[in-house]
C-alpha cells in the first residue's frame, strides 16, 4: 500500500488531482467521505478537470466534466447529464490509515489501470 495523499490536505467540499507514475487520478472529500477516481470521463477518456484541482460543479455537489459538462455524482461516479449518461466513473479502491489515504501500489504499476 503506498500514501497518496493525507487527509487533512483535503478539505471538505473539496477536489485535488494526484499522479502517482504518470497516471491521473483525483480525491474528493464530501461529509466527511473521502471519494478516488481516475481522471477521465467515461465519454472519451479526457482529464475531468477544467483548472489545477477543479472538478466540481459550481455548487460543489456533483463532478463536473470540463469536455461536455457531463454531471456525476460523487458518492458512486454515477453520470446523470451529458453524452455518458449512465455510465460510471472508476472508482480507485482505498482506505485511511492514520489520517493517510491509501491504495495499492499495483494500481500504478505499468499496464495495469483497467
Amino acid at each position: 500500500m503506498i500514501a497518496v495523499l493525507n487527509i487533512d490536505e483535503l478539505a471538505e467540499g473539496t477536489a485535488k488531482g494526484l499522479e502517482v507514475n504518470n497516471l491521473y487520478f483525483f480525491a474528493v472529500k464530501k461529509d466527511d467521505q473521502v471519494y478516488l477516481y481516475w481522471n477521465r470521463c467515461p465519454h472519451l477518456g479526457t482529464p475531468l478537470e477544467w483548472e489545477e484541482d477543479r472538478f466540481l460543479d459550481a455548487d460543489g455537489a456533483l463532478i463536473q466534466c470540463s469536455t461536455h459538462g457531463a454531471l456525476f455524482q460523487i458518492e458512486d461516479g454515477l453520470c446523470l447529464l451529458g453524452p455518458c449518461r449512465g455510465k460510471s466513473l472508476q472508482p480507485i479502491p482505498h482506505h485511511l490509515d492514520n489520517g493517510l489515504i491509501m491504495v495499492d501500489e499495483k494500481l500504478f504499476a505499468p499496464n495495469t489501470q483497467t
